[in-house]
């Protein structure tokens, strides 16, 4: 009988996890203990204490570490969170609503200047709209609760100003008019609280965010699985073990989204939702899809698929990633910043800013 390696792994309670979870999909190889936390818990116990073997891990973070030379962790092309961050800019109502623009010499908020969500929204403002890092003067505090720190070390890049105000809070801060914008994952009370003080920068965010997956092919990674590096050394398979898993887990979790006899989500038009994601970004049943669609439906050879670019890349190397259990596995790190090439623009370039460029 084939010994189980055990480990523990770390995940937010996804619904595209939950059938790893449960033991439905089975880990290879692998006696998985799958514990859930706030992703704040996740990232704060993990990358401060490595309580775990496996975890999910701010890509930002991650590659923050990685570019000051950590190299304790590897990151295997798992993204547990995807999202679009145009809606994660906040203005007061009578700011400059849909005029992104209009920041550029002004004071910007951010919990974090390591958060993913705040990376690719400085970069939307800088690449779509011409506000580059050092036009505005940045400020970090909580969102809606003082005392909040980097999680890990910055290092800005030359020219960009970034202040600590750790006493107060970003939503106080744009409501007493001493910032001009929030960018935040977790909105702020006040527009949470619907009064109508705080809204997003864009009133149609969604439209704003197709228009911009339509012009750059980027589906935004916000999180990556990342393994202890010695885990990976002593038993290098697993982290194909782990991706064959969460990939097959996310296929049932789509099918259970996209199931109209009897919706899974307590909300209406849900299937229809998923339908019309779909046909903008592609059916992307795996965690690694990054498809490039068009109103041609045409696909750029920069925006393939992360799974066709590791082929490649592991093609070109002879190594036989797509086994279970080999003695010439792919590098992980590689095999993600392959990933984020392919998901970058068409020229190349990654939409972040160069703090955490890997």
């Amino acid at each position: 009988m084939t010994q189980m390696v055990p480990l523990a792994l770390a995940v937010h309670d996804y619904d595209h996890v939950r059938d790893l979870a449960s033991g439905d999909v089975a880990i290879e190889g692998v006696a998985a203990t799958i514990l859930h936390y706030p992703v704040e818990e996740i990232f704060f116990r993990f990358i401060n204490f490595r309580e775990w073997d496996v975890s999910e891990l701010s890509l930002a973070k991650y590659t923050s570490l990685r570019a000051a030379g950590d190299t304790s962790l590897v990151a295997i092309p798992v993204f547990t969170s995807r999202s679009f961050r145009h809606s994660a800019i906040f203005v007061r109502a009578d700011g400059p609503v849909d005029q992104p623009s209009a920041l550029a010499g002004g004071r910007i908020g951010v919990p974090e200047w390591t958060q993913t969500a705040t990376v690719y929204a400085r970069a939307v403002l800088e690449h779509e709209f011409d506000v580059a890092l050092r036009d505005v003067s940045w400020i970090q505090a909580g969102t809606n609760e003082p005392g909040r720190k980097e999680g890990v070390e910055v290092s800005l890049p030359p020219g960009v100003s970034l202040t600590a105000m750790p006493d107060d809070t970003l939503n106080d801060l744009l409501l007493a008019g001493e910032i001009d914008a929030v960018i935040a994952a977790h909105p702020p009370t006040e527009f949470r609280r619907d009064t109508g003080r705080v809204v997003r920068l864009f009133s149609d965010f969604r439209a704003v965010e197709e228009a911009s997956y339509r012009r750059s092919g980027v589906f935004p990674i916000m999180h990556v699985l990342t393994l202890r590096s010695e885990l990976h050394e002593r038993h290098p398979w697993i982290a194909m073990n782990l991706l064959t898993a969460f990939e097959a887990a996310k296929r049932r979790s789509l099918d259970r989204v996209l199931d109209v006899n009897a919706p899974r989500l307590p909300v209406p038009w849900g299937p229809a939702n998923v339908e019309r994601a779909q046909a903008l970004i592609g059916d992307d049943r795996g965690h690694t899809a990054s498809k490039r669609t068009t109103g041609r439906s045409t696909r750029s050879s920069a925006t393939r698929s992360s799974k066709a670019s590791v082929h490649e890349s592991c093609q070109s190397r002879s190594c036989s990633w797509r086994r279970s259990r080999t003695n010439s596995p792919f590098d992980p790190n590689e095999w993600l910043r392959a990933a984020l090439v392919r998901a970058a623009s068409p020229s190349g370039r990654l939409q972040s800013d160069r703090s955490v460029a890997p």
